[in-house]
C-alpha cells in the first residue's frame, strides 16, 4: 500500500499537537515499512487527513471520486476546542457541526484514545472509528546529561534548584490559571511553561497572566524544541500538566517516556492508561500542591510504572496498528 499523509497549513501547525502528531505518524510508518507520501499529486491508495481546512475537504472529495479510501484523524473535538481562542465557547457548537461534516464523509476515523472515540460516537457519527495512540519515540527521551546541563544553563538554574515544567499552548483549557496558582503556593520552586500562542487570539485574562501577572518563580519560555526541551523533560523534578481536556496529550507521553514524575488533572481521557499507578492525579490546586510536594520530598515515585505506559505506546507498535487499520479500510467494500 501507499499512503498519503496530509496536513494542510503544516507551517502554521508545526508547533501544535496536530503538527507533532503527523511527525509521529511519519516515524511510525517508517518503522512499519509502510510507503507514504506527503504530496497530493503523487500516486497513493489511501489518504490519511489530519486537518479540517478547505483544501482538506477538496482533497477528500477528489480522492473519493477517484475511488480511493479516506481516513480522517480525529485530533479535534468540540470539548477540546472550548476555552482556547477568543470566542471559542461561543462558536463551539458550530465547530462541532463543522467537524462532523468531515468525520461523517470519511470512510473511517482514527482518534488517539477510547475517550475521544466515545466523544465522536456521541456526535452521531456512524463511520468506523479506531482508537490508535499518537505514540512516542522512546529513544528520543532517554536521559542525556549534556541535554540536561544545557537546559539548566539556558534557564540559569543552580544544581539544587527544584524545577517543575509544563508544555502547552496558552489556553485556559490547558490549566494555565491553576499552574500559576500552584506556583504561588510553592515559591521555592521554579516553574517553567514551554509553548506559546499568538497573544492576540487568546482571551485577555490569559494574556494578562502570560505577560506580567504571574509570580516571579514562573517562566513562560515560549516554543523551544530539541536539546533544551528534551533536557527539561528528563532533568526537571516533575512534569505538571493541569489540562482540563485532551484527546490524548502527546506531552504526557513524552513525560512518561522521559521517566519523569508526572502530575495530571484527573479527567476522563486518562482512564484506563495513565492511572494512579503510573501518574499523580488531582482535581484542584490543593491536590496538585500535595502531589508536587510529595514528589519533591522524595515520598513517592511512580516513574517506572509511567515508563511502562510509554512502552505500551511505543512508536513501532503504533506503526503496526496504523498499518492494520489502513489495510482494513482498504478492504472495505462500498
Amino acid at each position: 500500500m501507499n499512503v498519503l499523509l496530509y496536513l494542510e497549513a503544516e507551517h502554521y501547525l508545526r508547533k501544535s499537537g496536530i503538527g507533532r502528531a503527523i511527525k509521529h505518524q511519519e516515524r511510525a510508518l517508517d518503522l512499519a515499512g509502510v510507503a507514504y507520501t506527503k504530496n497530493p499529486e503523487d500516486s497513493y491508495d489511501l489518504v490519511h487527513i489530519n486537518t479540517y481546512g478547505y483544501k482538506s475537504w477538496l482533497l477528500m472529495a477528489r480522492a473519493q471520486r477517484a475511488g480511493k479510501k479516506v481516513i480522517m484523524h480525529g485530533h479535534s473535538t468540540e470539548e477540546d476546542f472550548r476555552d482556547s481562542f477568543i470566542g471559542s465557547n461561543l462558536v463551539s457548537p458550530l465547530f462541532k457541526w463543522y467537524l462532523c461534516q468531515f468525520y461523517q464523509k470519511a470512510d473511517a476515523i482514527i482518534t488517539p484514545t477510547t475517550y475521544s472515540k466515545s466523544l465522536i460516537e456521541r456526535y452521531g457519527i456512524t463511520r468506523p472509528i479506531y482508537a490508535v495512540s499518537n505514540g512516542i519515540d522512546l529513544a528520543r527521551y532517554q536521559a542525556d546529561p549534556a541535554k540536561e546541563a544545557a537546559f539548566r544553563q539556558y534557564f540559569g538554574l543552580t544544581d539544587d534548584q527544584p524545577v517543575v515544567m509544563c508544555a502547552g499552548l496558552y489556553f485556559k483549557r490547558k490549566g494555565i490559571e491553576d499552574f500559576v496558582k500552584v506556583a504561588e503556593r510553592l515559591p521555592h520552586v521554579r516553574f517553567i511553561w514551554f509553548g506559546e500562542t499568538n497573544k492576540w487570539v487568546i482571551p485577555w485574562s490569559v494574556r494578562r497572566i502570560v505577560e506580567k501577572h504571574h509570580p516571579k518563580n514562573v517562566t513562560f519560555a515560549g516554543y523551544i524544541k530539541g536539546d533544551i526541551f528534551e533536557g527539561a523533560m528528563t532533568g526537571s523534578d516533575a512534569f505538571f500538566f493541569p489540562s482540563k481536556e485532551e484527546t490524548e496529550g502527546i506531552v504526557v507521553l513524552e513525560a512518561l517516556a522521559s521517566r519523569q514524575h508526572t502530575v495530571l488533572r484527573d479527567i476522563p481521557v486518562y482512564k484506563g492508561w495513565a492511572d494512579h499507578q503510573a501518574v499523580h492525579l488531582a482535581s484542584d490546586v490543593d491536590g496538585f500542591v500535595d502531589a508536587l510536594t510529595a514528589i519533591l520530598s522524595g515520598k513517592t515515585d511512580k516513574r517506572e510504572a509511567g515508563y511502562a505506559v510509554a512502552q505500551s505506546r511505543a512508536i513501532n507498535r503504533i506503526g503496526e496498528a496504523l498499518k492494520a487499520v489502513y489495510q482494513e479500510v482498504l478492504d472495505f467494500t462500498d
